[in-house]
């Protein structure tokens, strides 16, 4: 399954990004209906159904020809992040500087695992988390999921 996600990553990125979109995430999994390979794009201002249509419509010829489950059935889809999806890549970090996030941790630090405050900043290696008065700096390979506070 690793396979699938990193041949349509590296075969694909680059067509969605030529048609002015952002491939956030591929996956391949198993649902109730068979395998679904999924990938998840964004772009300035959002991604709606027509955009979702057009890259699926642009997708299905190239993963005929690439053929990267092994002539595996499964359902193409093509979906926008939503607004509570993860926050994985530098544009997401950028985008939500200044901003209250939740982030867990994959094992506790000073007996803790989940965090929540304010994206302050990152790097290549680091995210720097405000909760209140108090700045953490945690290492991106030790964050299992970060996440915008939605707050209506």
């Amino acid at each position: 399954m690793a396979k699938v996600k990193q041949i349509c990553e590296e075969k694909l990125k680059g067509v969605i990004e030529e048609m002015g979109f952002e491939l956030v995430d591929v996956s391949y999994v198993k649902e109730a209906g068979g395998m679904s390979l999924i990938f998840t794009i964004d772009k300035d201002g959002g991604v709606n159904i027509d955009d979702c249509e057009v890259v699926s419509r642009k997708l299905d010829p190239i993963l005929d020809e690439l053929n990267p489950t092994d002539d595996a059935p499964y359902t193409l889809v093509v979906s926008s992040p939503g607004l509570d999806r993860p926050i994985k890549t530098d544009r997401d970090l950028k985008r939500n500087l200044g901003k209250k996030i939740d982030l867990t941790l994959f094992s506790k630090i000073d007996g803790r695992k989940a965090f929540s405050g304010v994206l302050k900043s990152f790097d290549q290696k680091t995210v720097t988390l405000a909760e209140g008065e108090k700045e953490f700096v945690f290492d991106r390979e030790k964050i299992a999921v970060m996440k915008l506070v939605i707050e209506f």
